[in-house]
């Protein structure tokens, strides 16, 4: 008898921990201070140790760190005419940036904090949103906001900039699939998410349309390691979960309304990070599946 009723304790205990565990999903709260940042935070993105970078801390045209606690500190100011809106890492830890003012990729090195350009043509926009393959070929959205247009890039090792489109939207978030054979690219202003297929080249074909909403628009995406699509929903304060097929599973809701883009972190890599342009710092939220990087 004693030993079917510890039992029956112990399954009321972990049923009572596993339904708290299950209630703190999806929850946003707080993760940094409001106003650390310009309404210009965008780009979270961890490096292979853990450290988490968003830019544009305090002033425009730098990058910060952010502690697990949600401290944030100046990690290195950008050269002038430079204001970063992407942050990806190469495997050999080097820190790319998507440099909108400048026209530029740029490259940092994370020992010497030097900046430098990566990758420039005159034929750029101005380089929005980066994603990067196993073989540190670069994905860059490239919109012409005035004329509501856009083109796709792969940036190839060592910094060259090959046109992939530029029959596209306004181009804005842009993400790899797990298995880097799908590549998403969503359009701010037609409220758009179209997929292509990606060879072994990091050539891209099969366009088609994805997803579509009839209002509010769209930034930073990220993929879990089933390869659901998680969007930044801007002026909703949402981010949308969608499956491989492009059917909506949910909508986590955020205390502010711009959120610009988002990152998968954590101890477990289901702590999603979120930045929130109108309220200038970050929020987080616990989620049920892994980064795909985890």
């Amino acid at each position: 008898m004693r030993t079917t009723y510890a039992l029956t304790l112990a399954l009321c205990a972990f049923s009572t921990c596993q339904a708290q565990q299950s209630s703190d999903l999806f929850q946003s709260r707080d993760f940094t201070a409001e106003n650390l940042f310009t309404e210009n935070i965008e780009g979270p993105a961890f490096d292979a140790a853990g450290q988490l970078y968003v830019v544009n801390f305090q002033q425009d045209g730098t990058i910060g760190q952010v502690s697990p606690a949600g401290e944030v500190s100046l990690f290195v100011k950008l050269p002038e005419g430079s204001t970063a809106n992407a942050i990806q890492f190469g495997r050999d830890g080097t820190m790319y940036l998507a440099d909108f003012s400048g026209h530029n990729v740029l490259q940092v090195d994370m020992k010497t904090k030097a900046v430098r350009v990566y990758a420039h043509t005159d034929g750029f926009n101005q380089p929005n949103d980066i994603c990067i393959n196993r073989r540190d070929q670069l994905f860059a959205s490239d919109p012409n906001w005035k004329e509501s247009t856009g083109k796709l890039w792969r940036i190839d090792k060592g910094g060259k900039p090959v046109l992939l489109t530029d029959k596209m939207g306004t181009t804005n978030g842009i993400e790899l699939s797990p298995d880097e054979k799908t590549l998403y690219v969503n359009e701010s202003v037609q409220k758009k998410i179209w997929a292509f297929d990606v060879d072994k080249q990091g050539n891209i074909s099969n366009k088609r349309l994805f997803a579509e909403f009839p209002d509010f628009g769209f930034d930073g995406m990220k993929c879990d390691k089933k390869g659901n699509l998680y969007a930044t929903r801007y002026g909703k304060g949402v981010v949308v979960v969608l499956s491989p097929q492009g059917k909506v599973i949910r909508e986590v809701a955020l205390k502010g309304k711009k959120c610009s883009n988002l990152v998968f972190g954590g101890k477990d890599g289901k702590q999603v990070y979120v930045t929130l342009q109108d309220r200038k710092g970050m929020e987080t939220f616990t989620n049920d599946i892994k980064g795909k990087a985890y």
